[in-house]
């Protein structure tokens, strides 16, 4: 199942993180190239103070403990979400105000 999910996601390019079981680590923003048998090959970038780096890997399959892939985020505030004007009016996100009675 986990092979048949990690290739679903090598087709599809997405950014996953990646938790490397032997080493005990997760590999953040990480895109997985190519999947040869039992190895699996990811791109990831990583940044310290001034420089930053951009690192391949190949793992093997059973070393791949967990996958997970962001699948939305929306800015933290009082920032209103952007609505397009060809959305049909049923279907726009109205947000809601919790201290007044507006909806």
């Amino acid at each position: 199942m986990l092979h048949r999910k990690i290739y679903q996601l090598c087709c599809d390019g997405r950014e996953v993180c990646i938790f490397l079981r032997d080493q005990q680590r997760w590999i953040e923003r990480a895109r997985i190239l190519d999947i040869e048998g039992d190895l699996v090959t990811i791109r990831y970038e990583t940044e310290e103070e001034d420089e930053s780096s951009s690192w391949e890997e190949m793992v093997r399959l059973e070393s791949i403990g967990a996958v997970s892939q962001k699948l939305a985020s929306v800015p933290r505030g009082n920032v209103e979400p952007l609505v397009s004007d060809d959305c049909p009016e049923a279907e726009q996100i109205r947000p809601r105000y919790p201290d007044s009675n507006q909806e």
